[in-house]
């Protein structure tokens, strides 16, 4: 291993040192979805949190260990979604400039939040390699720093702080489910939960239409996404090399849900607990209705990752 992960000191420092850009979500419950569930459920709403998603924590952590002469430069990313968003306001209230690599495909609600943190939005086709190409002409023309969406240490150190407050909440779970897609709060929320109780199972949701993490834990090596289709757009990457290291280690299991279970999830959390989710938010509730009987009983937490969803274009 390249670099060795971060420890227990080093996410509380982190939890400490992205203070002024995020918020302290809250933990929820619904006696309706319990009953339904069969088993007790807290949900972590990062759906509240800053930019939306808790793509917030990563990205200001990144971006607050930058030297001072990388700050003057900015960042620049790709991402079609909340981790733009994310590095465009951490950059922001950092005082630097930001360069946002976007597929022009990208929902318009996340291209309007980018241009609203100040980010400078650069268009590309809608394919990663035109993502990565676009984003190292962009770096070799500004000089800015790549901060990667999901598969960086500053990154998965920020986003498991997620984990450090549900546990610090609610120490204890039997379970934490967290959706995965790069695998950034995945591997942070299992490195977390390694360190605070070995003990608690920690099991992703992912759609069906984009299994590629399903299929690498299985495989016990990374297969590629490959033509990934499903309504959660905020899943659609590949799995990070890190992080599959990670959840190799610490992650119990990787659980399947189909669109339309996803859609009856994601409106069960709105009719229920009156609250905005994306499709990508509601994998790890759908992912566990459809596994029911490993559930009984239990005390489960479930990040909500985000609320980004164009109103618009809900499902239901």
């Amino acid at each position: 291993m390249s670099q060795p992960y971060p420890s227990l000191a080093d996410i509380k420092a982190a939890h400490e040192r992205i203070q002024p850009f995020i918020h302290r979500t809250p933990i929820l419950s619904s006696s309706a979805i319990n009953k339904i569930a069969g088993c007790k459920i807290f949900f972590k709403c990062e759906n509240f949190q800053k930019v939306g998603a808790f793509k917030a924590r990563g990205a200001a952590n990144a971006v607050m260990k930058l030297t001072e002469e990388q700050k003057k430069k900015g960042v620049a990313t790709h991402s079609s979604g909340n981790h733009a968003a994310a590095l465009a306001r951490a950059a922001r209230v950092a005082g630097i400039p930001s360069f946002i690599v976007m597929p022009s495909n990208a929902p318009e609600i996340k291209k309007k939040a980018v241009k609203g943190y100040g980010g400078e939005i650069i268009e590309c086709e809608p394919n990663l390699k035109a993502r990565e190409t676009t984003l190292e002409e962009v770096v070799a023309r500004t000089g800015a720093t790549f901060i990667p969406p999901y598969d960086f240490m500053d990154v998965i150190e920020g986003q498991a702080t997620c984990a450090l407050e549900l546990l610090e909440d609610q120490p204890d779970l039997d379970i934490i489910m967290a959706p995965v897609g790069g695998g950034g709060l995945l591997g942070g929320t299992a490195l977390t939960t390694h360190y605070l109780n070995p003990e608690i199972e920690v099991i992703a949701g992912e759609p069906a239409g984009a299994d590629d993490a399903f299929q690498s834990f299985h495989a016990g090596k990374i297969i590629p996404q490959s033509g990934p289709n499903t309504i959660a757009d905020g899943l659609l990457t590949s799995l990070g090399v890190l992080n599959f290291q990670l959840i190799q280690q610490y992650v119990s299991d990787i659980l399947l849900a189909t669109d339309p279970q996803i859609i009856e999830a994601m409106r069960l959390i709105y009719e229920r607990m009156k609250i905005v989710i994306e499709p990508s938010c509601a994998v790890p509730l759908a992912a566990l209705l459809a596994n029911q009987d490993r559930f009984q009983g239990k005390k489960v937490g479930i990040i909500l990752s985000g609320g980004n969803v164009d109103l618009g274009k809900l499902p239901f």
